[in-house]
């Protein structure tokens, strides 16, 4: 990644950041968003435009309707169109800005903080405007596309765990269950070891939800699938995968090479980050900081994590 002057240097204004998304969205030539076909004609007096009139159909995956660009002189359309910058009037520089503030930073940053740095400690700028762009980047961030974990025949660590304050240090008014982790969400997730993370927040824990994570997030080519004495992972060994787990009710937490050590670093990377930079994220939105965390973490390594963000973007 670049410094903030390098960045800023790079993407000086909308004109560069278009041109930055075109170059993102489309390496091989510009495609119409709609049907997918390259021979679409560009609009002068539009710059960043184009038509295409293709007859071939496509459904549209929220309605059903069957589309067709050669009606009504041609589908037009934009370099924003289906992505989350589309129907917005902020400046494509600013969502730019605010994605590479929150990938610089390794622990989050806040969306208070982003607009401190950004607009200054007395703007009159709307701060929503700064949160409705993070939050739509972070829901951009997903990690659905992630192909599943031990693919390459390495070993992959599953656990789980409950992020949320303590109920003794919350409101009177707003405690639920004492103590434990009643109030807390709960967390699961798979990390290959020196390789990518899938996590998911989910309602409870048991059989079902837990092996039907493990089913979409890791491969049967993993060479081990190491977990806890949680019996929700019990039947794992059933259903094609080699499973091995160690038990911390026993205070044992390294069998060999089965451990789940690098997956409880992994939280404790989220559970410092929402600590000391968000203080608080409610169930609604724990899901998209989650997402912000994997894709962090996964392309900790990748100099192209701004570019591969921007991949993303498209809905």
């Amino acid at each position: 990644m670049k410094t903030l002057a390098e960045f800023d240097a790079l993407l000086p204004d909308e004109e560069a950041c278009k041109r930055a998304l075109v170059a993102t969205r489309w390496p091989k030539g510009v495609r119409c968003p709609r049907c997918g076909n390259d021979k679409v004609w560009a609009m002068p007096a539009r710059p960043y435009h184009w038509v295409c009139k293709s007859g071939a159909e496509t459904t549209d995956k929220q309605t059903g309707e069957v589309l067709t660009c050669a009606k009504n002189g041609g589908y037009r359309f934009s370099v924003i169109t289906h992505t989350i910058f589309e129907n917005t009037k902020i400046p494509l520089k600013l969502w730019f800005k605010i994605g590479y503030l929150i990938l610089t930073a390794k622990k989050g940053i806040s969306a208070l903080q982003l607009h401190r740095i950004i607009f200054g400690e007395d703007s009159t700028h709307a701060y929503r405007t700064t949160w409705y762009v993070a939050m739509r980047l972070r829901a951009a961030m997903r990690g659905d596309v992630i192909p599943p974990l031990g693919s390459d025949g390495g070993i992959v660590e599953v656990d789980e765990t409950f992020i949320g304050g303590k109920e003794t240090n919350k409101p009177l008014g707003k405690r639920r269950v004492k103590g434990g982790t009643g109030g807390k969400t709960m967390v699961i997730g798979a990390i290959a070891r020196k390789g990518n993370v899938i996590c998911q927040a989910i309602e409870q824990l048991g059989f079902e939800t837990q092996e039907a994570f493990v089913r979409s997030a890791v491969s049967t080519n993993a060479k081990l699938v190491a977990t806890d004495e949680h019996s929700g992972y019990r039947h794992l060994g059933k259903i094609g995968y080699q499973h091995s787990k160690v038990s911390h009710r026993r205070r044992q937490y390294v069998v060999g090479s089965v451990h789940t050590q690098t997956i409880e670093s992994y939280w404790s990377l989220i559970k410092r980050g929402i600590m000391g930079q968000y203080h608080h994220v409610s169930d609604a939105y724990l899901p998209l900081y989650l997402n912000e965390f994997a894709f962090r973490f996964n392309n900790r390594k990748d100099p192209a994590m701004f570019e591969k963000m921007l991949q993303t973007v498209e809905r």
